[in-house]
């Protein structure tokens, strides 16, 4: 009897551990309005190589990092940047259009219950205190999401400066993930934008 109650315990520890949970990196791909849609159709920052990314967690809950302030050429004080967890209407509407227009892609990525825990950790920390600025040559929502997934173990950590380099725009770290998608085989769910747009394009690779 013992012996089966510990058992139990050492399967139920086990079960624990390696549990998996997942979260979904969410991409808006950047764009610019067709010429004959815009007077319609809103020019983007960025452009075609601006867009959007952040994380969707559990409970319906958004995490991403955006300007809030005036914009910076380079990294300076942290006064004009904010971590957001928001709502989804909350997280689509930052292109200040509907949902249904933009083209997103979805990235499925399992995870443990200790990455899980380091996630929550993370974000938590950095929504009470924002740990860099917003800046044009500096931290913006591709690298910031490429912080927390090098972080949870999912990518090679970099110094700050290399971070901002290499994850210039959402773009960049789109490929990196849909490569690792495609190699651990994870759920990629893409969504095609409005015909008013022209859209950013997916970087060919192989894996």
């Amino acid at each position: 009897m013992i012996r089966l109650y510990i058992l139990l315990v050492i399967v139920g520890l086990c079960t624990q551990s390696y549990s998996q949970d997942s979260i979904r990196v969410q991409f808006i791909y950047g764009s610019r309005p067709l010429k004959k849609y815009k007077a319609e159709e809103k020019k983007w920052f960025g452009g075609i190589l601006g867009g959007h990314v952040g994380i969707e967690g559990d409970s319906g809950k958004f995490y991403s990092f955006e300007i809030h302030g005036k914009n910076k050429i380079f990294n300076g004080k942290a006064n004009n940047s904010i971590y957001k967890i928001e709502t989804a209407q909350e997280f689509w509407s930052i292109m200040k259009t509907k949902e249904d227009s933009l083209k997103i892609t979805t990235v499925v990525v399992p995870i443990t219950a200790e990455q899980k825990q380091k996630f929550d950790s993370i974000t938590s920390a950095y929504y009470r205190q924002v740990p860099y600025s917003y800046s044009i040559f500096g931290m913006r929502c591709g690298a910031s999401t490429y912080d927390i997934l090098a972080q949870m173990g999912f990518f090679p950590r970099y110094s700050r400066f290399k971070t901002c380099m290499k994850i210039f725009y959402p773009g960049r770290l789109r490929k990196r993930l849909l490569i690792r998608a495609k190699e651990n085989n994870w759920t990629i769910i893409r969504k095609q934008g409005t015909p008013k747009r022209k859209w950013e394009r997916d970087v060919k690779f192989k894996v």
